[in-house]
């Protein structure tokens, strides 16, 4: 069972914290890590490209000239796809790119991510973010006595944490999710991950 230290805000120790074997030491799964941000990359993605059909693009529905006789092949529209200007043959149109992926393989990435941040130092565990005052001085302090010096994912379990949320949305590369909300591509977008103490304990026992 892996062990790891809880710290204050001040970087100082606090005490240890025992987390469940099945989720911060199993074992690192490449495969299940791509399906993943795939899966989720599909899922916020737009799907807004889009191309004219022949009854789409501007133009005369006039027969341009008579079937027969003036030596020239038969054509019925200036719409047509192969005009310039013509409608597109195929081409893209609004759609949904999102798919499922299986409730397992999701649990699977997850227990992943976060054995790979642990195993590479780069999971640290606070016992609470408590915030005074809904300042960005005051987050980007605490953020310098924690040592984070580039990119980090705060997670606390209390989503209406207000001072913390206030503080940390406009720091650059610092991004906040409640628990419940956490992925494998925010976890493996950013260089560390700090958990409230009550966030990795519901993390160990909602991923087991």
């Amino acid at each position: 069972m892996p062990s790891v230290d809880v710290i204050d805000l001040s970087n100082n120790k606090v005490g240890t914290l025992d987390l469940a074997d099945a989720v911060f030491s199993a074992p690192v799964n490449e495969a299940l890590l791509y399906e993943a941000v795939r899966h989720h990359l599909a899922g916020v993605r737009r799907g807004t490209a889009k191309t004219k059909t022949r009854h789409e693009v501007a133009g005369s529905g006039k027969k341009l000239w008579k079937q027969k006789g003036t030596g020239r092949a038969r054509m019925g529209s200036i719409r047509s796809p192969l005009w310039r200007h013509g409608g597109t043959t195929h081409g893209p149109q609004p759609r949904d790119y999102s798919y499922k992926l299986p409730r397992k393989m999701q649990l699977g990435a997850l227990r992943s991510a976060l054995s790979a941040k642990l195993r590479d130092g780069e999971l640290r565990v606070v016992r609470e973010f408590s915030i005074g005052e809904p300042k960005t001085k005051l987050m980007r302090q605490t953020l310098n006595a924690l040592e984070i010096a580039r990119t980090v994912l705060v997670v606390d379990n209390n989503a209406e944490n207000r001072n913390l949320q206030l503080s940390s949305r406009n720091l650059e590369g610092v991004k906040l999710v409640a628990s419940r909300d956490v992925n494998v591509y925010d976890l493996l977008g950013h260089q560390q991950v700090l958990l409230s103490e009550a966030a990795a304990l519901k993390l160990s026992e909602g991923l087991q």
